[in-house]
């Protein structure tokens, strides 16, 4: 008997990318939401409030420049912010950003640098990688179509990416194998397509020809998801170059399907209390 669909399975589904922020359950007024989440912060540019770990800081360094402190680690106060890079960018130009800024900082003595959106989605993607490189190392990653498919097949997958160069072939490979392990054949339930090669991936898993990357543990999934819901909801939908369709060494993956959104609420991203 297989066993039962997952929960987790949801994080990949095309109406788990296609949701809004404001889809979102309302945060509660205390330090944590409604759902024990963790604390609650406000965008400086939107006014919605959400778990802290689903925005990014932005930090006053010393020196009066603004940095991005994804990690929310840097000392000192903080600001945070839950928008995409376009209204982002827009704000900035607008000067929106740097009124929030200073209302949050309580001073206007500070420099926001034009490259501020570049070194944002920069750090957000060393995150994820970084992410993806932990979760390698603790065992509880699989690379290879087989071991994925193995692992689909017999409902032990709680996620499952493609490199954004995968080919389509291999990709509906194991989303078919995804969906049969989940006992949910026939739906739309899918793999996510990454928006980085498979060269990129190789160099935060420390492995070769990283093609397909499979979770088995609901907790790892999770972390990953996260990681990822920053990062692609900030960055949104980007053009990448058409998928590669030549398998390499028998791993080829998706095309770019969903490539507009991530697992797991992934362009849900909430937003939240204005500093620390």
């Amino acid at each position: 008997m297989r066993n039962p669909p997952d929960d987790t399975r949801t994080l990949n589904s095309p109406a788990a990318r296609g949701r809004s922020s404001k889809a979102r359950p309302a945060a509660s007024a205390g330090g944590d939401d409604a759902d024990g989440v963790g604390p609650i912060r406000r965008c400086i540019l939107s006014g919605e409030r959400a778990a802290r770990d689903h925005l990014v800081r932005l930090a006053l360094a010393p020196d009066g420049s603004i940095h991005p402190d994804v990690r929310a680690k840097a000392p000192g106060r903080g600001a945070w912010i839950g928008v995409t890079r376009a209204e982002l960018e827009v704000a900035l130009k607008k000067g929106k950003l740097k009124g929030g800024l200073a209302r949050a900082f309580k001073t206007g003595e500070f420099v926001i640098t034009p490259e501020l959106p570049q070194q944002i989605a920069t750090a957000l993607e060393r995150s994820a990688m970084d992410r993806l490189g932990l979760e390698a190392r603790s065992g509880t990653l699989l690379t290879g179509s087989d071991k994925i498919e193995t692992a689909a097949r017999s409902g032990k997958l709680h996620a499952l990416y493609h490199a954004a160069d995968a080919g389509a072939d291999g990709n509906r490979k194991l989303d078919q194998a995804w969906r049969i392990g989940n006992d949910v054949e026939g739906s739309d339930l899918r793999g996510l397509a990454l928006p980085v090669p498979r060269t990129i991936l190789g160099l935060a898993l420390g492995r070769e020809n990283v093609v397909h990357i499979g979770l088995t543990d609901r907790a790892a999934a999770k972390r990953v998801s996260e990681a990822l819901a920053r990062w692609m909801h900030f960055i949104g939908p980007e053009p990448f170059a058409a998928p590669c369709e030549t398998a390499s060494q028998g791993a080829s993956a998706s095309e770019m399907d969903g490539a507009s959104g991530p697992s797991g609420d992934l362009t849900a991203v909430a937003i939240h209390e204005e500093f620390e």
